[in-house]
Protein backbone atom coordinates (compact mmCIF):
# COMPACT_ATOMS: atom_id res chain seq x y z
CA UNK A 1 0.00 0.00 0.00
CA UNK A 2 1.17 3.46 -1.03
CA UNK A 3 2.16 5.73 2.09
CA UNK A 4 -0.19 8.51 1.13
CA UNK A 5 -3.35 5.51 1.39
CA UNK A 6 -1.86 4.48 4.25
CA UNK A 7 -2.01 7.98 5.88
CA UNK A 8 -5.73 8.58 5.03
CA UNK A 9 -6.73 5.44 6.46
CA UNK A 10 -5.07 5.84 9.77
CA UNK A 11 -6.26 9.55 9.54
CA UNK A 12 -9.56 7.79 9.49
CA UNK A 13 -9.35 4.98 11.79
CA UNK A 14 -6.59 5.76 13.98
CA UNK A 15 -9.14 6.08 16.93
CA UNK A 16 -10.76 2.77 16.78
CA UNK A 17 -7.06 1.14 18.28
CA UNK A 18 -4.92 1.73 21.19
CA UNK A 19 -2.73 4.38 21.10
CA UNK A 20 0.18 2.11 21.94
CA UNK A 21 -0.62 -0.23 18.98
CA UNK A 22 -0.67 2.18 16.14
CA UNK A 23 2.74 1.43 15.26
CA UNK A 24 1.91 -2.64 15.13
CA UNK A 25 -1.43 -1.73 12.85
CA UNK A 26 0.84 0.80 10.94
CA UNK A 27 3.10 -2.32 9.77
CA UNK A 28 0.17 -4.43 9.43
CA UNK A 29 -1.61 -1.96 6.85
CA UNK A 30 1.49 -2.01 4.83
CA UNK A 31 0.54 -6.18 3.97
CA UNK A 32 -2.62 -5.26 2.69
CA UNK A 33 -4.44 -4.35 -0.19
CA UNK A 34 -6.06 -0.61 0.06
CA UNK A 35 -9.37 -1.76 -1.22
CA UNK A 36 -8.99 -4.85 1.82
CA UNK A 37 -7.88 -2.47 3.97
CA UNK A 38 -10.73 0.21 3.43
CA UNK A 39 -13.58 -2.48 3.64
CA UNK A 40 -12.21 -4.01 6.87
CA UNK A 41 -11.35 -0.99 8.52
CA UNK A 42 -14.89 0.10 8.01
CA UNK A 43 -16.56 -2.97 9.84
CA UNK A 44 -14.61 -1.90 12.86
CA UNK A 45 -16.65 -1.12 16.00
CA UNK A 46 -16.69 2.60 16.93
CA UNK A 47 -15.74 3.32 20.14
CA UNK A 48 -17.73 6.60 20.63
CA UNK A 49 -21.01 4.59 19.47
CA UNK A 50 -20.15 1.69 22.17
CA UNK A 51 -19.78 4.39 24.86
CA UNK A 52 -23.06 6.20 23.51
CA UNK A 53 -24.32 2.58 24.04
CA UNK A 54 -23.14 2.07 27.00
CA UNK A 55 -24.81 5.33 28.38
CA UNK A 56 -28.24 4.71 27.08
CA UNK A 57 -28.79 1.04 27.26
CA UNK A 58 -25.90 -0.23 28.98
CA UNK A 59 -28.14 -1.72 31.61
CA UNK A 60 -29.07 -4.28 29.43
CA UNK A 61 -25.71 -6.00 27.90
CA UNK A 62 -26.14 -4.05 24.51
CA UNK A 63 -22.57 -2.33 24.55
CA UNK A 64 -21.29 -5.43 25.26
CA UNK A 65 -22.93 -7.12 22.30
CA UNK A 66 -22.27 -4.45 19.93
CA UNK A 67 -18.53 -5.39 20.91
CA UNK A 68 -18.99 -8.90 20.47
CA UNK A 69 -19.08 -9.96 24.28
CA UNK A 70 -22.58 -11.71 23.27
CA UNK A 71 -22.47 -14.03 26.19
CA UNK A 72 -21.62 -10.92 28.90
CA UNK A 73 -24.30 -8.86 27.40
CA UNK A 74 -26.84 -11.73 27.91
CA UNK A 75 -25.25 -11.65 31.98
CA UNK A 76 -25.37 -8.16 32.20
CA UNK A 77 -29.03 -8.15 30.76
CA UNK A 78 -30.24 -10.98 33.49
CA UNK A 79 -28.41 -8.86 36.40
CA UNK A 80 -29.84 -5.58 34.78
CA UNK A 81 -26.22 -4.10 34.30
CA UNK A 82 -24.82 -6.28 37.90
CA UNK A 83 -27.77 -4.20 39.56
CA UNK A 84 -26.39 -1.06 37.96
CA UNK A 85 -22.74 -1.64 39.31
CA UNK A 86 -21.54 -2.90 36.43
CA UNK A 87 -22.72 -0.46 34.17
CA UNK A 88 -20.62 2.08 35.56
CA UNK A 89 -17.70 0.42 35.44
CA UNK A 90 -18.42 -0.22 31.51
CA UNK A 91 -18.96 3.85 31.11
CA UNK A 92 -15.20 4.25 32.31
CA UNK A 93 -13.98 0.72 30.43
CA UNK A 94 -16.82 0.74 27.33
CA UNK A 95 -14.31 2.64 24.93
CA UNK A 96 -10.61 0.98 25.84
CA UNK A 97 -12.48 -2.63 25.41
CA UNK A 98 -13.65 -1.35 21.92
CA UNK A 99 -10.09 -0.51 20.71
CA UNK A 100 -8.66 -3.49 22.15
CA UNK A 101 -11.25 -5.54 20.50
CA UNK A 102 -10.44 -3.95 17.36
CA UNK A 103 -6.73 -4.21 17.57
CA UNK A 104 -6.82 -8.06 18.53
CA UNK A 105 -9.31 -8.59 15.57
CA UNK A 106 -7.09 -6.76 12.72
CA UNK A 107 -4.13 -8.89 14.59
CA UNK A 108 -5.43 -11.68 14.09
CA UNK A 109 -6.46 -11.11 10.40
Amino acid sequence: MEADQKTQLMALYSNRFPVTAINEVNDKLDNLDYSFACAYLAQMKDPTIALILSILVGAYGVDRIYVGDVGLGILKLLTCGGLGIWWIVDLFYISDLTRTKNYETLMMM
